[in-house]
């Protein structure tokens, strides 16, 4: 890969977390549920032409940004691991979530949690989780492990490389029918 490519894509990624963040009202100790398709940033269908550079590129521009306002990312892997994730270990304790035993590799997990698994301090893979946030670079469908109201955050990135960005923040649920009053800073 080009490393003018690769800066780029870098910047991308940082710029649509940085874009999220502002809108989705994340606390510390949030999750930002990520699911990266290498091959779609290069202009491949998702599945076909995984890279590991690209990957460490895209890993690199959002975890440094989440890392500075105490988010933790989950990197969810592709469906060769049934979407699971990769997210650190102290997550997957506080949280209670089982650990799951796998090393994911970029033909079987994908280069995004391949990345993950290797930059994080100590990483863990689990099956799933409630995110209250996420980006989905490249149409790998995280809105399984996103909280129950999952709703649209419209940002100037839009692409990252060729791959399609939809990116969404969570919100509590409403409830009381027509009588109701709605706690306006929730919405």
């Amino acid at each position: 890969m080009e490393a003018e490519f690769l800066k780029e894509i870098k910047e991308k990624a940082g710029q649509a977390a940085e874009e999220l963040l502002a809108q989705a009202r994340l606390a510390r100790g949030d999750i930002l549920v990520v699911g990266c398709s290498s091959s779609e940033i290069i202009g491949e269908r998702i599945g076909t032409a995984s890279s590991l550079g690209v990957a460490e590129a895209v890993f690199e521009g959002i975890y440094g940004i989440l890392s500075k306002q105490g988010i933790y990312l989950a990197a969810q892997c592709c469906e060769h691991l049934n979407r699971a994730l990769i997210v650190e270990g102290e997550l997957a304790e506080r949280e209670k979530i089982p650990v799951v035993n796998v090393v994911p590799q970029p033909k079987a997990g994908g280069s995004f949690g391949t990345a993950a698994y290797k930059r994080f301090a100590h990483p863990a893979a689990v099956e799933f989780i409630t995110a209250q946030a996420g980006m989905d670079i490249g149409d790998t469908l995280i809105g399984m492990h996103l909280a129950a109201v999952a709703v649209p955050v419209r940002t100037q990135t839009r692409q990252i490389g060729s791959a399609h960005v939809v990116c969404a923040r969570t919100r509590g649920k409403f409830i009381g029918g027509e009588r109701a009053i709605y706690n306006k800073e929730m919405l």
